[in-house]
């Protein structure tokens, strides 16, 4: 292969997150020259519908239309935006190593001292109903766009504080702004949140050879626990839904939440498990919340 086409969205965090990937794979001395593409997704061009409106594909539809297509070899994402079923004829090559998945709050006050009435930014019903049930007097706000846009609604006064990713802050070098991390007792992350996913044409030998050192085993392990309790509630975006996994050895402990739009109501279980048995792990996470009552929650969940 003399040339290696990279695509990613043209977001200054997602270029961030290609730009690493491909340091990675020029480190590694493989004989090719590596361009990166930028693409633009619907989810870019729409910046004001609710995320869990949007479809669960909006961050990355074009990007694997880029890749059956052949005008590039590899997409790069956030691996939170990648739905757990891929189009036929692409897989999932590789995962990056992990760094903090948790929310952190912005403010100039930690959660527990915020007034009463405080209003707090977010664009996801996941953090919302999590928020809710941590801080039921708190009013929360919708919001959209890129992160300098969110940043400034708290800045300018318009919400007293912004969940959002630690991830995301620590890559752009942000650190600073983060007033707290969210502890994942009360708030558990999207599925793959802090994850760099790379996406391929299952077919490229060639190319699935060249990014299989950047696995990070540990990290793809805890995912794919993940994305197969995610896959196994069968719920769509519109269902507040998380899970973290996290892999010490061979052991693997998987924790996951489903919760109620309407009536707010929070199911939460922990399972823990064999690392290389993940994707097991994960169904049985979703099995035991079903029999708790989740499917009810993301049925009230997918007719909003």
């Amino acid at each position: 292969m003399k040339k290696l086409i990279v695509g990613s969205r043209a977001s200054r965090l997602a270029l961030l997150q290609a730009n690493s990937v491909i340091d990675r794979l020029n480190a590694a001395k493989n004989k090719c020259t590596i361009h990166l593409c930028k693409i633009v997704t619907s989810g870019d061009n729409d910046r004001y519908t609710q995320l869990e409106r949007l479809g669960v594909a909006a961050f990355v539809k074009e990007l694997e239309e880029a890749l059956l297509d052949r005008r590039i070899d590899i997409a790069i994402h956030s691996l939170k935006d990648v739905p757990t079923t891929l189009p036929e004829g692409l897989c999932l090559a590789a995962v990056s190593e992990r760094i903090d998945p948790r929310d952190t709050l912005v403010s100039a006050s930690r959660l527990m001292d915020l007034p009463q009435g405080s209003t707090i930014a977010t664009g996801s019903l996941r953090r919302a109903v999590q928020l809710a049930a941590l801080r039921p007097d708190l009013k929360t706000c919708s919001i959209r766009g890129n992160i300098d846009t969110r940043l400034r609604k708290v800045v300018s006064g318009e919400a007293d504080g912004l969940i959002m990713a630690a991830a995301a802050l620590i890559r752009l070098g942000w650190q600073d702004r983060i007033r707290e991390f969210l502890p994942v007792e009360h708030f558990l992350p999207a599925v793959g949140q802090g994850a760099i996913a790379i996406e391929a044409r299952s077919c490229d030998s060639e190319v699935l050879s060249m990014v299989s050192d950047l696995n990070d085993r540990p990290a793809w392990q805890a995912v794919t626990a993940e994305r197969a309790f995610l896959h196994a509630l069968g719920g769509g975006c519109r269902a507040p839904i998380a899970a973290l996994g996290r892999v010490g050895g061979n052991s693997l402990r998987l924790e996951g939440m489903v919760a109620g739009i309407t009536s707010r109501k929070v199911l939460r279980l922990r399972v823990e498990g064999r690392a290389d048995d993940a994707e097991d792990t994960g169904k049985q996470l979703a099995a035991q919340l079903i029999r708790s009552g989740a499917a009810d929650l993301i049925v009230e969940a997918e007719g909003k």
